[in-house]
């Protein structure tokens, strides 16, 4: 089966990388889904979760919030203004923050805090 090396980078510290089958992002234009032998691309990442499915058939699941994505050579880079892999998210502390959020009226926040419990939903479909 065909396989792509991915690298998922947070300004911070790199996130997550392996060979994957599938990438799925979200874009100013919609969800773009990145296969082995994709055309090169070059575009801006809105925040949401970004689903990689591993060669080995596992599922990861990120919340990204804002950056860029860019394939060439099937080697895609997903360079994310912040990213936290599902896994590493305190559900009950997004819970409270996607409330806290609420009741200030802070929509960026209540849509970081959406997102990370949209990834982690992702993971546990």
């Amino acid at each position: 089966m065909a396989e792509l090396h991915v690298e998922l980078v947070a300004a911070d510290r790199n996130v997550w990388s392996g060979e994957a089958t599938l990438v799925v992002a979200r874009t100013p234009s919609g969800d773009i889904g990145i296969m082995p032998g994709h055309q090169p691309l070059l575009g801006v990442l809105e925040s949401g979760p970004v689903t990689v499915r591993t060669s080995d058939g596992a599922t990861v699941v990120a919340a990204v919030h804002g950056g860029f994505i860019s394939f060439a050579d099937n080697k895609l880079s997903v360079l994310a203004e912040i990213a936290e892999l599902a896994d590493e998210i305190d559900v009950g502390r997004a819970e409270r923050a996607l409330e806290r959020a609420k009741a200030e009226a802070d929509a960026a926040a209540e849509r970081r805090a959406e997102i990370r419990l949209r990834a982690v939903a992702g993971v546990h479909r």
